[in-house]
């Protein structure tokens, strides 16, 4: 049966057309169905005898469970998961004290962070300029919030500025920000996303990702403190769950085959014939 899309590209085709093309109209809509019953069918069997058939060692899924609760900062599930697969010894210290950073990024605490993140080590502030500036202009966008104009503006101009007239983009993000201040109500705002929370997390993310890595290479220089499991910045199972939709989405037009449609119950639903 033509959908809509396919309606529209046959009314396109037959205006290009004169009144002895109705052979090339039958022959277009022929080779569509041609098309759609072409595709090779993969039963639930043969699906399920090629998975049996690719072997993955449990303790690489393990590890990758493990990467998961470590980088997202699941600590008593990480120790606990640790117990129970025999996954080697993390340092469930670096995980604590990396949380306590993020937290208070999301609860606008922004000074209390950049405390953290010095003790925690202060090269990663002074080694990502970035970072920082994010940190800053979020410090900025909480005086916003909390109705500081004064404030807001005597730290945009001292702390952020100087750093805009070194960087284009950096100055093109401080504008934005200063841009809140024309406006009193922020639902009308063009720029008003940056009080949404959304903002907060994007910058404890961002954060998250620095001191993650930042202590993968710490791994390096001191193997016994901190152990190779385990430390990205990134975890790899949202990854892996992307690229197993990506090759769905690639496989479906090529064959019919069970799919999983629903990736929190990872079922197989037989394929539609």
């Amino acid at each position: 049966m033509l959908g809509s899309d396919n309606v529209e590209i046959l009314l396109s085709r037959v205006q290009g057309m004169s009144v002895n093309s109705a052979e090339d109209i039958v022959w277009w809509i022929d080779s569509r169905k041609n098309k759609a019953s072409s595709k090779k069918v993969i039963t639930r069997e043969e699906w399920e005898k090629k998975l049996i058939d690719v072997k993955i060692r449990k303790e690489d899924m393990n590890k990758l469970v493990m990467n998961f609760l470590v980088t997202e900062g699941y600590v008593d599930a990480a120790e606990k998961f640790r117990m129970e697969s025999g996954t080697e010894h993390i340092d469930l210290a670096t995980i604590t004290d990396r949380m306590a950073v993020k937290k208070a990024v999301q609860c606008g605490n922004v000074e209390d962070a950049i405390e953290k993140v010095n003790d925690l080590n202060p090269e990663i502030l002074d080694t990502n300029p970035q970072l920082f500036f994010h940190l800053q202009q979020q410090r900025l966008i909480e005086l916003i919030r909390n109705g500081k104009v004064d404030e807001a503006l005597e730290f945009a101009q001292e702390e952020l500025a100087p750093r805009g007239e070194e960087n284009q983009s950096f100055l093109e993000e401080l504008e934005r920000t200063v841009a809140l201040l024309a406006f009193e109500d922020f639902a009308n705002c063009p720029v008003g996303e940056l009080l949404d929370i959304s903002q907060r997390l994007k910058t404890a993310s961002e954060v998250n990702a620095a001191i993650l890595t930042s202590q993968s290479h710490e791994k390096w220089k001191y193997p016994r403190v901190v152990t190779s499991c385990l430390i990205e910045p990134d975890p790899k199972l949202p990854s892996l769950l992307k690229m197993l939709i990506w090759a769905q989405n690639q496989l479906d037009d090529k064959a019919a085959y069970p799919r999983i449609n629903d990736l929190s119950a990872a079922r197989l639903e037989d394929p539609a014939v």
